[in-house]
C-alpha cells in the first residue's frame, strides 16, 4: 500500500512499533472525523444521482430493459459519461443475470460492487522510498494553488521538510498567493520575478530540494487552457527539466487538478494534459459543490489515471486521500439517503 501524504516517509521500523491505546483512540476519532467530512462533502451528489438511483430501483417491481434505460439516463446526466455508463449498466445486467436476481432493490448492492471495482486504486501521494517532486498542473480556476497549500500543510504537519516553487511566472498574484501559503505552512519558497522562465524556476527548485534534503518539493505551474498548444509545450519543457535534474534521487509525479463542477469538460482537460506530460494522478476539487459527482467515475474509467486526492470543502482536512471504500460508503450512506 502506498504511504499517504499524512504518513509521509515513515520508516518501516517505525511503522512496526506497537501503538499506545490512546494513540489508537485518537486515530479512530480522526478517521471518524474525516469520514464525516467526506460524507458531508458528498451530500449534494448523494441527494442528486444516488438518491435518484435508489428511487428508480424502488419504483420497479421487476428487473427489465426499461429500468436499465432509466438508469443509463440518470448516470449520463450525473456526468458519468456515455462510455462509462454503458459499461456499468452492461456489467450490472450480466451480474443480475448470472446471480439470478429478480428484485430491483438488490441492484443497489451490485452497483456499489461495480463502482468499487472500477474505482479500485490507491489514493494519496506516493512517498515510500525517496523524496518526491510533485509537479502540479491544471487550468485556471480549479483550485490548483490552494490544493498545493493544503498538501504542503499536511506534509508539514507530519514533520516533513517541504519546499514550494512558484512556477507560475505569468502572474505576480500567483507568486504572492504561493508566498502566503509558504508563510502559513512555515516552509521556504523558490521564486523568480514575474515573467521569468518557468523551467529555470523548476531547475533551481530541484537543486535546492536536493541540497536541503527536502522530503517533498511541490512545483506550481501556470494555469492554462488545455487547448493552448504553446503553453502545453512549456509544460513539457518544465517536466523535462525536473525529470533530468531529479535523476534517480527523487521521484517525479505530475498531479493534475480538476474541478468536479465542470463535469465532462474535466475529462477533456485530463486527456490533453495526459498527452502532454503523462499525468500520474488527479486531485478532484469542489466535489462538495456539485450534485453530479459522476465525473469521479468517468475520469477513472476513461483515462485510467488514478484519483489521488479529492476536495470536499474549504479546510485543509477537506482535501483527502481518495480511498475507494470510504468514498463508496459515504456516497451510498443509507442513513443519509433516508434522512
Amino acid at each position: 500500500m502506498l504511504k499517504k501524504i499524512f504518513n509521509f516517509g515513515k520508516d518501516k521500523e517505525e511503522e512496526d512499533q506497537p501503538k499506545e491505546v490512546a494513540n489508537n483512540e485518537e486515530s479512530s476519532e480522526e478517521e471518524a472525523g474525516l469520514f464525516g467530512r467526506l460524507k458531508k462533502g458528498l451530500s449534494k451528489t448523494r441527494r442528486g444521482f444516488v438518491s435518484q438511483i435508489q428511487g428508480l430501483f424502488k419504483g420497479y417491481s421487476s428487473i427489465n430493459e426499461e429500468l436499465f434505460e432509466d438508469l443509463e439516463e440518470i448516470l449520463i446526466q450525473a456526468d458519468v459519461g456515455v462510455h462509462t455508463t454503458m459499461k456499468l449498466v452492461e456489467n450490472l445486467k450480466e451480474r443480475a443475470d448470472e446471480e439470478k436476481i429478480k428484485d430491483p432493490s438488490q441492484l443497489m448492492g451490485l452497483l456499489k460492487d461495480e463502482l468499487t471495482e472500477l474505482l479500485n486504486a490507491e489514493g494519496g501521494i506516493e512517498t515510500q522510498d525517496k523524496p518526491t517532486v510533485l509537479m502540479v498542473v491544471g487550468v485556471n480556476g480549479v483550485g490548483k494553488t490552494t490544493t498545493i497549500g493544503k498538501i504542503a500543510k499536511r506534509a508539514k504537519n507530519a514533520n516533513k521538510k517541504v519546499l514550494l516553487a512558484a512556477g507560475d511566472t505569468f502572474r505576480a498574484a500567483a507568486i504572492e498567493q504561493l508566498q502566503a501559503w509558504a508563510a502559513e505552512v512555515g516552509t521556504e519558497l523558490i521564486s523568480h520575478q514575474e515573467g521569468a522562465d518557468a523551467a529555470a524556476v523548476a531547475y533551481d527548485a530541484v537543486q535546492a530540494a536536493k541540497s536541503r534534503d527536502n522530503d517533498l518539493l511541490i512545483v506550481d505551474t501556470a494555469g492554462r487552457l488545455h487547448t493552448q498548444e504553446n503553453l502545453m509545450e512549456e509544460l513539457k519543457k518544465v517536466k523535462k527539466v525536473i525529470t533530468r535534474e531529479a535523476g534517480d534521487e527523487m521521484r517525479v509525479e505530475v498531479l493534475l487538478v480538476l474541478d468536479a463542477t465542470t463535469g465532462q469538460n474535466a475529462v477533456s482537460q485530463a486527456k490533453k494534459f495526459d498527452q502532454a506530460v503523462d499525468v500520474d494522478g488527479i486531485a478532484l476539487t469542489k466535489l462538495d459543490g456539485t450534485a453530479k459527482g459522476g465525473v469521479v467515475i468517468s475520469v477513472t474509467e476513461e483515462l485510467d489515471i488514478p484519483i489521488k486526492l479529492i476536495g470536499v470543502g474549504e479546510d485543509v482536512a477537506d482535501l483527502q486521500d481518495f480511498e475507494v471504500d470510504s468514498f463508496i460508503a459515504a456516497l451510498f450512506d443509507e442513513r443519509a439517503l433516508t434522512a
